[in-house]
């Protein structure tokens, strides 16, 4: 039988990507599980996987193509009992790299990505469900999943027709849900911002200025997409407090030098992850989303850390980080940030959390307001901890500091809330034991 091999949906807000590179050509024999493409979604590139045995006869979308909706053939395997007899390759072109060109009027700027209906939870990129109690898998997935005894009934396939595939069982849990769907409520964002339209691109005067152009990728697209419409459609409201750090300091280098024979490093950033989702915790009303005619609160605290990867910024998530030692939270964070920088990520790295935090601090920000990343209702933004005259014990004297900034939506939190979330994370890192209780 011959197989069509479609342009998948890798994450929920897809609608179109970039074949990154094409891993294999006309002619070859490939297995289920045998990696195919490396694609380029609006989050990261991620590598695509086959779902049937065969050959492949036609590669339909060249290697560099942009823009290929998601359903778009994009090449065809044939089965042992069919003709392999290889067609031509290539069917779509791929467009010319754009060049550089100085003192030349730039182009419009191409059009932002239309945007997914974003109310959709992240199950809905999937494809239908396989129907009755049969289980659609691939063999290299049933083969995972017998060694880690999962149940591939609990899990929701990402391949065509709801097939289980790869990516879908490597990291999951026994008696767990499908990273995909394992993700929280919060993936499906707020109704309100699905309304937003995408903004339309500004064509900017040439001014006679030597300039270079770079074309934006997918990930770009999505950021200047998701932050007009938190802009547009969330009214932020700020809170920052100042917060010593001398006694969080010390800790931190007690346990560090505890740690040292594990080869485990706690940064400043680890210690705050744990504080924001403690905090989050003790002030269930600040760990929230709106949702349009209703308001959820979660149970658990999924901290998204900012992390500035080549392609642009993205939020690996620190699940149920209230719960989580500080090591394993250091542990976490250093594979999850190196995934990120290297455009590994998995989906369900990514997608959810319940509330975001940025740390500028290395770069010397003394303070600053982050965007919230919806569909969360809050974000902290932490400065750089520096030497500062600050009043200790009623007198006059040198501490270091830092200023934290919490972002809200006003929809869901109350400025009094807010208010109380971050006296929680400031009275946790001034008193940093409560952080190991």
């Amino acid at each position: 039988m011959t197989v069509s091999i479609k342009m998948p949906a890798l994450s929920p807000t897809m609608e179109e990507g970039t074949i990154a590179r094409w891993l294999v050509k006309v002619g070859d024999t490939v297995s289920s599980g045998d990696i195919l493409a490396e694609i380029e979604t609006d989050k990261a590139t991620m590598e695509f996987e086959a779902v049937d045995e065969g050959t492949v006869v036609s590669i339909d979308v060249a290697e560099g193509t942009e823009g290929v909706k998601v359903g778009t053939v994009i090449a065809t395997i044939a089965g042992e009992d069919d003709d392999a007899a290889p067609a031509p390759a290539a069917k779509v072109e791929a467009a010319p790299a754009p060049t550089a060109k100085a003192e030349a009027a730039p182009a419009p700027a191409p059009a932002a990505a239309a945007p997914a209906p974003v109310a959709a939870p992240a199950a809905a990129a999937a494809a239908p469900a396989p129907k009755g109690d049969r289980v659609i898998a691939s063999p290299l997935a049933k083969r995972i999943a017998a060694d880690k005894g999962l149940d591939l009934s609990a899990i929701k396939g990402s391949g065509p027709n709801g097939r289980i595939v790869k990516a879908d069982v490597s990291d999951a849990k026994p008696a767990a849900a499908a990273p995909a769907a394992a993700a929280p409520a919060a993936a499906a964002p707020a109704p309100a911002a699905a309304t937003a339209p995408a903004p339309a691109a500004a064509s900017i005067p040439d001014f006679g200025i030597p300039y270079e152009a770079t074309k934006l990728n997918n990930v770009r697209k999505t950021i200047a997409r998701r932050l007009t419409e938190a802009k547009q459609t969330i009214p932020h409201i700020y809170l920052t407090v100042d917060i010593r750090l001398d006694a969080l300091l010390k800790l931190r280098g007690e346990l560090n030098k505890a740690l040292e024979p594990q080869g485990v490093k706690l940064s400043v950033n680890d210690l705050i992850i744990k504080a924001l989702a403690k905090a989050l915790l003790m002030v269930p009303k600040c760990n929230v989303s709106f949702a349009g005619d209703e308001l959820r609160t979660y149970s658990r605290a999924d901290i998204s850390v900012a992390v500035a990867a080549p392609s642009g910024l993205i939020t690996p998530i620190i699940v149920d980080a209230g719960s989580k030692s500080i090591s394993t939270i250091a542990t976490e964070m250093k594979t999850l940030a190196g995934k990120a920088r290297e455009g590994k990520l998995q989906p369900h790295e990514y997608q959810g959390g319940t509330a975001s935090l940025s740390n500028l601090g290395m770069f010397g920000i003394k303070q600053f307001d982050a965007v919230i990343n919806p569909p969360q209702a809050m974000i902290l933004a932490v400065g750089a901890g520096e030497q500062r005259p600050h009043v200790v014990d009623g007198a006059l004297a040198v501490a270091t500091v830092m200023s934290v900034t919490g972002s809200f939506d006003h929809r869901a939190i109350d400025g009094a809330d807010g208010a109380e979330l971050m006296q929680a994370i400031k009275t946790l890192i001034e008193n940093p034991l409560g952080l190991l209780a």
